[in-house]
């Protein structure tokens, strides 16, 4: 690696820090409210107690917080899942893990009476957690274990059959619907202290598992034999990045709904700027993910006031391009 290479990836290292110190500056500052940068600092370091900075303590901090937190958690979930499956397009929702959340909380609001954000955070993450136990049980099963081929197709039937449970019980329980649909179209609106005490524990041991096998994503991108032969264990690295990966997927999307578009585009964008070292690339990850969802979210608030569009629409609307235009320029690997 020559010194040139380090110095731009150092160097987008610390834009990237610029860039989410000013998406967090818009989050707190911009809504359909609009606070003045010194107001938002008063309310943060100095306790005023002016309205605008109650709004933003007690409204603004969580909501952001839950951005910062949902965002890197969704980034790292898929940049380590495209790195276990070696497939490009890997990423929770693909995979069925969301879809396993999305039946833990119709479970929640039609049969067990969960009705708040925070009770909704256990059942989610429950159901992301069997989701991906079932994904690769069926994927190790038969001749060969579970190859990147079998992972991904894993996936999608999982994901075909949970979406079905989903829709049936959906559509037996009507009065389930209208609060399911609240949580389904991914927000971060009406999020608070609550929802970011109880995730914050899942968030760290994730992202620890995930950092944990960088080198052994690094090696299986050469292949399953050059992996082994460079002594990485692969199934280890699967089973610690996979578990990491869920544990990732489950807090996020109970705490903000199924955000779209973060895990299948954040890693890509990574690479793009500080190439393939998933030492590298998941860091980059962990900055642009919240970068994304928090840019997103502020857009979403005053694109239509005084409505609001969801984070979970907006992610995809801005990530499209991203992604397309990486794919224009082959910065995405094969």
């Amino acid at each position: 690696m020559t010194a040139a290479f380090r110095s731009r990836r150092v160097l987008a290292t610390v834009a990237a820090v610029v860039a989410l110190l000013l998406a967090i500056l818009l989050s707190l500052a911009v809504g359909a409210r609009a606070i003045a940068p010194s107001t938002v600092l008063d309310a943060l370091l100095h306790g005023a107690t002016s309205d605008d900075a109650r709004v933003v303590r007690q409204l603004r901090v969580p909501r952001t917080l839950i951005g910062l937190m949902v965002g890197a958690a969704l980034a790292l979930a898929g940049t380590a899942l495209q790195g276990i499956t070696r497939n490009p397009i890997a990423d929770p929702g693909i995979l069925g893990i969301s879809q396993g959340a999305s039946v833990g909380v119709v479970g929640a609001i039609a049969f067990a009476g969960v009705h708040t954000l925070t009770g909704y955070v256990w059942f989610a993450f429950v159901g992301a957690a069997l989701a991906s136990v079932a994904v690769y049980a069926v994927a190790s099963s038969g001749r060969g274990g579970a190859t990147p081929v079998k992972l991904a197709l894993g996936g999608a039937a999982i994901n075909a059959l949970l979406l079905s449970v989903t829709t049936g019980v959906l559509t037996t329980r009507a009065a389930a619907l209208d609060e399911f649909r609240f949580w389904q179209i991914g927000s971060l609106d009406g999020r608070d202290t609550g929802v970011v005490q109880q995730i914050w524990p899942f968030l760290l041991v994730g992202a620890v598992l995930v950092v944990s096998v960088a080198r052994g994503l690094d090696a299986l991108a050469l292949g399953e034999d050059v992996a082994k032969g460079l002594g990485q264990r692969v199934a280890t690295v699967r089973i610690v990045g996979g578990v990491g990966a869920t544990v990732l997927t489950g807090a996020g999307v109970a705490a903000a709904g199924p955000i779209a578009f973060v895990g299948l585009a954040v890693p890509h964008i990574a690479r793009a700027i500080v190439g393939g070292d998933h030492r590298w690339v998941l860091p980059m990850a962990a900055l642009v993910g919240p970068v994304m969802l928090l840019v997103s979210d502020v857009i979403g608030r005053v694109l239509f006031p005084p409505g609001e569009v969801p984070a979970g629409v907006m992610t995809a609307l801005i990530g499209v391009p991203f992604l397309v235009t990486l794919v224009r320029r082959k910065a995405v690997p094969a």
